[in-house]
């Protein structure tokens, strides 16, 4: 499974990363949220893992972008964010996350969302 993860911090996307390959997932990177919306559609991974405090544009109007266009709108998109307030999660699912997790990362409910969302496709 091909996943596209979104982060600009290089020691988070460095940890994420390692754990995830380490589980057998197949990954792509983008930095910011321009380039998250260019490589959705150059990339078409099984599932994105948004970072929402991004440079360019933030994760939320990435999300945005990506589920507006019909290439990429069906590709499921789990936020990741450090505030964890319901308030939070409401405006990732607003716009258009179909997931919700809070760093730090906790690699075992991550990989069990990634696998409900990306319709009993393992790694």
């Amino acid at each position: 499974m091909k996943i596209l993860l979104v982060e600009d911090n290089e020691m988070n996307r460095d940890m994420l990363s390692r754990r995830l390959l380490r589980r057998g997932y197949e990954l792509v990177f983008a930095m910011d949220g321009q380039e998250a919306v260019d490589k959705a559609r150059s990339e078409a991974p099984s599932l994105i893992l948004m970072d929402m405090g991004l440079p360019v544009i933030d994760g939320w109007e990435a999300t945005r972008r990506i589920k507006a266009d019909p290439a990429t709108a069906a590709i499921p998109v789990i936020a990741l964010t450090a505030h964890a307030m319901a308030a939070d999660r409401d405006k990732c699912l607003a716009a258009g996350c179909d997931d919700f997790d809070t760093k730090p990362v906790d690699i075992a409910r991550l990989v069990g969302k990634i696998e409900a969302l990306a319709g009993g496709e393992t790694a």
